[in-house]
């Protein structure tokens, strides 16, 4: 299988030339660890936590000399009386979570004939320059926001704040409520938003009322992937997740904060097309700062994971994901938003939502009244530890 991921069993060096990182396919291989539990996989689910979850994922951290230093680890953790987990982590510098997810759905893939589907190693692609137009003017909200958070991140202090995860989720039914409730009605037609859309607004609405804020919201970066819009190959293997600041709305009123908290998330979502993505890959490329920017540092990240379809990841024997996790490490901001599609048997709309905040504010969080009316459940969070 790694043959076809030669990225993956590489090593990080440092180009001689102009000093960025680059890795070295010398097939050194994939770190693994073999872990045993007590108990099955349901009683441990019934009651684990996020400390819990990452004892499930081994990572070290990056050596001095990074040629030794594994960019990727497996741990598989056999449960005493049934089941098993897998846990990936990488560096981001390689991969995004849609990488990661398709790795280990190859991997399933292979326990069926021995076949998969292979990735594809290239660099992000460039604009066609007859295309490009004379007077093109770049998409500066984009590149102002990476170019901000580069800087900022270069300073930011390191507090030592205690945060925790709950797993939120939402049935089939529960998203559709959503969407309804932050529908825009106009007199001819009504515009809904993905379901994405209404409940990245439901939480950015609920957070913020959580951390206090009064006027507005509080500053929220939506995380999102880019490869059908630069039309790059799903197979794609490297990062193309893109960051971008939503418009914080002012004087936002009871009554209408989910409507206009998912219209500010859809504006951001149109806008960010094929010419704005290509313009920042260029700025990237010119951008004399040779470090890789901290984009999850400062404001509430929310990110979108539908592409990375998890559950897909079926092995032989019809070895199905009972529960599927994510976590982007470090957290460091305002918090972190991760909404990933729900099992299948939830219906086609059933999302599950990460959400990491600072364990105070956490529970505040499972208490607000406008999240509970959409009766999520909890897969895992304080009242689960």
């Amino acid at each position: 299988m790694l043959t076809s991921f030669a990225a993956v069993s590489g090593r990080l060096q440092r180009n001689e030339e102009n000093g960025e990182w680059m890795i070295k396919c010398n097939d050194a291989g994939v770190r693994m660890v073999e872990a045993r539990a007590q108990g099955s996989v349901e009683n441990w689910l019934s009651c684990v936590d996020r400390d819990g979850e990452l004892n499930l994922v081994y990572w070290e951290e990056l050596y001095h000399n990074p040629y030794f230093w594994s960019t990727f680890y497996v741990q598989i953790t056999e449960f005493e009386e049934g089941g098993f987990a897998i846990g990936l982590s990488c560096i981001h510098l390689l991969a995004d979570l849609t990488c990661a997810t398709m790795f280990i759905k190859s991997w399933a893939q292979t326990t069926f004939y021995g076949k998969m589907l292979a990735s594809y190693f290239h660099p992000l692609p460039t604009r066609n320059l007859t295309t490009k137009k004379i007077h093109h003017v770049p998409y500066t909200p984009l590149i102002n926001h990476y170019n901000s958070t580069i800087e900022t991140t270069k300073s930011i202090a390191i507090i030592d704040t205690k945060y925790t995860t709950v797993s939120f989720s939402f049935s089939d039914q529960n998203v559709r409520a959503c969407i309804k409730s932050a529908q825009m009605i106009n007199n001819s037609s009504q515009t809904s938003p993905s379901p994405f859309e209404a409940i990245a607004g439901l939480f950015w609405v609920c957070i913020s009322k959580v951390k206090g804020i009064t006027n507005g919201l509080v500053n929220m970066s939506l995380c999102l992937d880019m490869r059908r819009v630069v039309n790059v190959d799903k197979r794609f293997f490297g990062n193309c997740m893109v960051y971008n600041q939503v418009n914080n709305p002012k004087d936002v009123v009871l009554e209408n904060e989910l409507l206009k908290a998912t219209n500010e998330i859809r504006d951001v979502v149109v806008k960010m097309d094929n010419e704005g993505i290509m313009d920042l890959i260029e700025w990237l490329q010119h951008n004399e700062n040779k470090d890789v920017p901290l984009m999850n540092g400062c404001d509430l990240v929310c990110a979108n994971l539908d592409v990375a379809n998890p559950y897909l990841a079926v092995f032989g024997d019809m070895v199905e994901p009972i529960r599927v996790s994510y976590y982007v490490e470090p957290v460091i901001g305002l918090g972190q938003v991760l909404i990933l599609p729900g099992p299948p048997k939830e219906g086609p709309l059933s999302r599950v939502v990460m959400v990491t905040l600072p364990e105070d504010e956490l529970k505040k969080l499972c208490e607000n009244d406008l999240l509970l009316s959409f009766s999520p459940s909890v897969l895992m969070g304080l009242n689960k530890s």
